[in-house]
């Protein structure tokens, strides 16, 4: 008996299947790195912003710009899927916006860890700090990427 591989489907069917997982996995990160944007946003108007030295405002306008480069990452599959739509381009729009979204989620990995650090910072001025965010910074690399990885070569052949 031959090993089957796969799904019977079209590249059209492929496409299409693609692109509603790669939307779900979108609207996953794009309400996370949403909040977190909206609530740094929020920062600089509270009175305790002003109390912030200058490497704590430093650290803040890099986790803002992050923040907004990966909601623009994470956004931009939709906008991209909306201007090529009919185009019968989709394999191709997948592949666009599969790159955006893997480039979204490396810079919100560097958003969260921005912001943890500055956080930890204003909470505490504990030499400790780094290496806890060291920690957390592990955790997401291992959760994020390292198992996908592994699992990817553990359980999966190339076509």
């Amino acid at each position: 008996m031959g090993l089957w591989r796969g799904r019977h489907e079209t590249p059209e069917e492929r496409a299409d299947r693609q692109w509603g997982e790669l939307v779900q996995e979108i609207r996953v990160a794009q309400t996370g790195v949403q909040i977190l944007f909206g609530f740094l946003l929020t920062v600089v108007f509270t009175p305790r912003f002003v109390e912030l030295s200058r490497a704590d405002r430093s650290v803040y306008i890099t986790t803002i710009v992050l923040a907004a480069a990966a909601t623009g990452a994470l956004i931009g599959p939709v906008s991209f899927h909306r201007i090529v739509s009919g185009r019968r381009i989709k394999p191709q729009t997948v592949s666009w916006a599969s790159r955006l979204t893997f480039l979204g989620l490396l810079l919100l990995l560097a958003t969260m860890i921005s912001a943890l650090f500055l956080v930890l910072r204003v909470a505490t001025d504990d030499p400790f700090v780094p290496w806890l965010v060291g920690g957390v910074t592990a955790w997401y690399l291992v959760a994020w990427f390292v198992l996908p990885l592994w699992a990817r070569h553990r359980y999966t052949m190339r076509e």
